[in-house]
């Protein structure tokens, strides 16, 4: 329950999509729920280059303004851009997302595409357009800054004045671009993998979320550490983390795969991973924690179709076990145990 994620034996209503009622019961069916996740940084354009076998460094591939995927992306036609970033839409669906966080690219066409495909699920989003696209989108979505020139500074402005949020990818390859990107005083930082104990303590104090993407991060090649990106340490010093799963050229937009990497690999608690996975709805203007009055944004998970039912600690197993076809999607109104 609420953002400490609580196991408690319920009865919940939701009446025009809201959470109205929230009563203890003592008899319930062996279906859980549980927020959705929110996946904080995604590429969904890049599903048109899926596993594409592709070697190079990260500039090289990701880079703009000619990286691999860019140049894929202006090659591709409107329709299987669209087509493309659906599938990967309904796959996020599928594995417990109820939203996500995309850096567009392609300019106001880009931001209509991701709109287009976006449609008829919906989830809720929020996008972060690039080359002219952040005038028609939710906020600016900037590359590392080592990619721009004096023009940023305007761009940044123009951006602000317009009341857009402000995004920088910084510190994925190494710590140089971190204190350029919190001069400009951004919403949010993406990765900071390299991030020094000093730009920590700033971005704590400057209260700046960070979206962490280890799988990404590993994929390409900027970390083959624990200790990067710096988890613990952001997380002792107060920085608000969210998850995200990056470019989908190479990492599958899949929340509960993140979240059981970073448990595996990073050794992070799981309340702290599950809470990493679904803060990010606040991006959105969304609170996806099972309070009253808040919006109905949770998952069902049916454990007779697994061995979940043997869970001794459900929270471990959402975020260790998590197999999608477990999942009976989002709830309208049902009485069921859940956290």
């Amino acid at each position: 329950m609420g953002d400490a994620f609580e196991e408690q034996n319920v009865q919940i209503v939701v009446t025009n999509g809201e959470i109205s009622a929230i009563e203890e019961i003592s008899h319930v069916p062996d279906v859980w729920i549980f927020p959705g996740f929110f996946n904080a940084h995604t590429h969904l354009g890049d599903t048109i280059a899926l596993d594409i076998d592709a070697p190079g460094t990260l500039s090289e591939l990701v880079a703009p303004p000619d990286g691999l995927k860019h140049r894929l992306l202006r090659e591709s036609s409107p329709d299987t851009c669209v087509e493309a970033m659906q599938a990967s839409i309904q796959t996020m669906t599928k594995s417990g997302v109820l939203g996500f966080a995309d850096f567009r690219e392609g300019g106001i066409s880009g931001v209509k595409y991701l709109e287009k495909a976006n449609a008829e699920c919906p989830l809720d989003s929020v996008i972060f357009g690039r080359d002219g696209g952040e005038a028609v989108s939710d906020g600016l979505g900037i590359s590392s800054t080592r990619h721009y020139g004096k023009e940023l500074s305007g761009i940044i402005d123009t951006a602000r004045a317009n009341g857009k949020k402000i995004a920088f990818h910084a510190g994925e390859k190494d710590s140089k671009d971190v204190e350029t990107a919190l001069s400009f005083d951004p919403d949010m930082l993406v990765h900071c993998t390299h991030a020094t104990s000093a730009q920590i303590r700033t971005i704590a104090d400057a209260g700046i979320p960070v979206v962490i993407c280890p799988r990404s991060n590993w994929r390409l090649g900027v970390t083959s550490s624990r200790h990067n990106p710096p988890i613990h340490e952001m997380l002792a010093a107060g920085v608000e983390l969210f998850l995200g799963t990056d470019n989908v050229m190479f990492v599958q937009p899949d929340i509960a795969a993140e979240m059981a990497f970073c448990h595996y690999v990073y050794g992070i608690d799981a309340i702290d991973l599950l809470r990493m996975a679904t803060a990010g709805s606040r991006l959105a203007e969304k609170d996806y924690t099972i309070n009253k009055g808040n919006d109905a944004r949770f998952i069902r998970l049916n454990t007779a179709r697994s061995n979940a039912k043997y869970s001794k600690c459900m929270v471990n197993t959402i975020i260790s076990r998590l197999n999608p076809s477990d999942l009976e999607g989002s709830l309208l109104t049902y009485n069921l145990q859940h956290l």
